[in-house]
């Protein structure tokens, strides 16, 4: 299927899953330091748009994922959120909350036909930026995101880093996720 006003984005629409491929690397409160937990993983990319936002028009993904621990029927981690893409000012958004009452919207500037790019988010920025509820704000604030994306046919991978500040923890978090998906379905 093709996807042209979606940009880099329409490799993306469909349904995806890992098995066991998945790497999370971050402080455990349970344990009192850094762990890894491996993960599968099963994300959807539903198309929309256009968007008409003033002179600016969007064409985005809504997308829902979820990361399951060995042995887990419930995931250890959500996100709903939206991809989008700007093909005037080639400006791909993925804006997202996840169930800690955390929120960002991280972007970049993108080739149309590029199959890997880079996407940040910073604590502060009013365009590209993080925001937390009062608790995470004070125990566990993160400063910054960054995430590497490569869409080749019928697999998608990502590496990002999330810079936490952790008040459990001497030295500043390098919170990393990785995996790599394939597509299942083009049904999201």
């Amino acid at each position: 299927m093709i996807y042209e006003e979606w940009g880099p984005l329409g490799g993306l629409v469909g349904t995806w899953e890992s098995d066991w491929t998945g790497l999370d690397v971050a402080f455990h409160n349970d344990k009192g330091k850094i762990a890894e937990t491996p993960y599968r993983e099963k994300t959807t990319f539903k198309p929309f748009g256009p968007v008409a936002n003033g002179d600016q028009s969007l064409y985005g993904l809504d997308y829902r994922t979820a990361a399951y621990k060995h042995g887990e029927d419930n995931p250890f981690h959500t996100e709903v959120g939206y991809w989008m893409w700007d093909s005037r000012h080639h400006q791909v958004m993925r804006c997202f909350m996840i169930p800690r009452a955390s929120t960002l919207i991280a972007g970049g500037t993108v080739e149309p036909d590029a199959t890997t790019f880079k996407l940040e988010a910073v604590l502060g920025s009013n365009t590209y930026g993080i925001l937390a509820n009062k608790y995470l704000d004070e125990i566990a604030k993160t400063t910054r995101f960054d995430v590497t994306v490569t869409i080749e046919g019928d697999t998608f991978s990502y590496d990002e880093t999330t810079v936490v500040e952790h008040q459990r923890h001497p030295a500043i978090v390098l919170h990393t996720d990785r995996n790599t998906l394939k597509r299942t379905s083009w049904e999201a």
